[in-house]
């Protein structure tokens, strides 16, 4: 058992670290503001006093008004840009201005972002406004979610090897007792996942906000409209800046920056009066000495270097990236505009239930990943049912275009979707890529997923009103033949080469992986520890079957 553990403690429950949850729920405001700018965005463009100012008249849509394919498209991506801009510069900010004050800059950038686009009525001081509120969520989320929990495995012997956590890896679907000991950022180890959560779902619901404050502010008849919702984004940030006077900076951050008696002062607050500060700091400054070591020499270019390295990459990123092939960002972008211009009732109304079920999806996932099956199969089924509900919603509009009965049959559809997709789909993509990516290159895995994840991101909302925009190629809801491919595509890939890992530690995939065992036989191999030990595979256990560039594998 290692030092880290903290099984004396046990007695102490989550309203022993009242003050721990206070940190949690001050700094996972980011990741709600976050979420309230996406909900509220994707309505101003069905809004028509909006329309009336950054669009155009055309009576040929439901609305009298629309707006440029180009503008619309830049509207909805120059924010992602912002986004992967400041979350890619993170490693500077990370290390060198820490959490607090990276939050405190962020929620400065969302008040003059905010205030620019609320009194702006000119194209270009709209861009300006959502690449600077797109920096700004950027810092949001990476330094809310690393102040909650960035986890390390110290080392402490040799069956219990040294490996990065990365903080994307921390769900609560983790056993902390029989997978690995964490070292946390300001919450126990015991509640790391609920600190994840509580962001994960922070966003979500900040999203439903938003979506629900747009449905009041579009029947409103003037510039109030669309003001009024940009004007609550002052509120969260407000609330967090002032809220981030009373907690401490992360004592892991402070550790980091050798200022012991800071961290050792942060983490008094932070922890109940009998918790041995001692004994978690001594653990924290171990993990961090480790960390130092094994990134030492390491680069990009180490993810592709040996064949085990290049698999682990290719499949951790993959299953990361997958997500964008459901065409998820599409209907979270333009969904309220997408129901508009198909002739929807009421497209805000609909655009609330959407959101909402989403939410409860997310809410549904912890049960679903324990209780029921396994990850691949779950996201085989995530894929196919958005695939089908997209095909569906695209076949009902070549056969019936603009009828009452399809309208509705899109918002039932899409609530199909949505709940697949939050349900079956994203947390499954993100912790397939944690476990999957090899242990020293982790936090170089997710880097880079992380950039694909936004390249996916951009380029689906820059090239989404081409599609959907009436004044372009006016696909509407015909858009989902192509994500229908994409989907089935992506659950084909899923079948052959995403190994299951489920219940299985971290030594034991390195040795499946170092064995060449096939995707598809990952979840009956029985591992003997030969790899972990540094032993050589019994020859009976080795077969010739090729899986997924590998070509060897290992039988069941």
């Amino acid at each position: 058992m290692s030092p880290s553990s903290d099984e004396p403690h046990q007695a102490l429950g989550w309203k022993d670290h009242w003050k721990a949850m206070i940190a949690m729920a001050v700094v996972s405001l980011g990741a709600f503001q976050y979420g309230i700018d996406f909900g509220i965005i994707g309505g101003l463009q069905a809004m028509v006093p909006f329309l009336q100012v950054f669009g155009v008249e055309d009576p040929s849509t439901p609305l009298g008004y629309n707006i440029p394919p180009d503008r619309q498209q830049l509207i909805a991506s120059l924010m992602v840009l912002g986004a992967f801009i400041s979350s890619s510069s993170a490693g500077f900010t990370a290390k060198w201005v820490g959490r607090k004050l990276s939050l405190w800059i962020a929620a400065v950038a969302v008040f003059a972002s905010t205030a620019l686009m609320q009194t702006s009525t000119d194209i270009g001081g709209l861009y300006a406004g959502r690449v600077i509120i797109g920096l700004a969520n950027g810092l949001l989320m990476t330094h809310s979610q690393l102040y909650v929990a960035n986890a390390f495995k110290p080392p402490f012997s040799r069956a219990d090897r040294a490996s990065i956590v990365d903080i994307y890896l921390d769900f609560h679907y983790y056993k902390a007792d029989t997978v690995v000991k964490h070292i946390q950022e300001s919450l126990p180890s015991r509640y790391r996942g609920l600190g994840i959560s509580f962001v994960t779902y922070c966003t979500s619901f900040g999203s439903l906000i938003g979506t629900i404050v747009d449905n009041f502010g579009a029947k409103l008849p003037d510039r109030r409209a669309y003001v009024i919702p940009l004007g609550i984004v002052h509120i969260v940030p407000g609330l967090m800046s002032i809220g981030l006077f009373f907690v401490p900076e992360s004592p892991r951050w402070l550790a980091a920056r050798g200022d012991l008696v800071k961290a050792a002062t942060a983490l008094r607050w932070l922890r109940p009066a009998a918790w041995p500060v001692d004994r978690e700091l001594a653990d924290m400054q171990a993990a961090l000495d480790a960390e130092a070591s094994l990134g030492s020499g390491l680069g990009y270019a180490s993810l592709f270097k040996t064949p085990v390295d290049r698999r682990r990459t290719i499949i951790a990123v993959s299953a990361l990236t997958s997500q964008a092939a459901s065409g998820a960002i599409f209907i979270l972008s333009y969904g309220t505009y997408f129901f508009e211009m198909a002739h929807v009732g009421n497209a805000f109304e609909n655009t609330c239930i959407l959101v909402g079920v989403g939410a409860a999806a997310l809410l549904a996932t912890s049960l679903l990943i324990t209780k029921f099956g396994r990850r691949r199969r779950m996201m085989i089924a995530g894929f196919a049912l958005c695939g089908a509900a997209q095909l569906a919603i695209a076949i009902v509009y070549t056969v019936r275009p603009n009828a009452q009965s399809s309208g509705r049959a899109l918002v039932g559809l899409s609530v199909v979707y949505l709940f697949a997709y939050n349900s079956l789909i994203a947390p499954y993509a993100w912790l397939c890529g944690g476990e999957l990516s090899s242990q020293r290159l982790r936090s170089h895995t997710f880097g880079l997923a992380t950039g694909l994840g936004f390249f996916s991101a951009w380029l689906t909302t820059f090239t989404a009103p081409y599609f959907i925009n009436p004044d372009s190629l006016n696909w509407g809801p015909k858009y989902g033949y192509i994500w229908t491919g994409a989907c089935f595509v992506t659950a084909f890939w899923v079948y052959f080469y995403l190994p299951e890992v489920k219940d299985r530690s971290l030594e034991e995939i390195d040795e499946m992986f170092e064995a060449r065992v096939p995707a598809r036989k990952f979840a009956k191999y029985r591992c003997t520890g030969a790899h972990v030990s540094g032993e050589k595979p019994l020859p009976e256990d080795v077969d010739e079957e090729a899986d997924g560039g590998a070509e060897k594998g290992a039988k069941e």
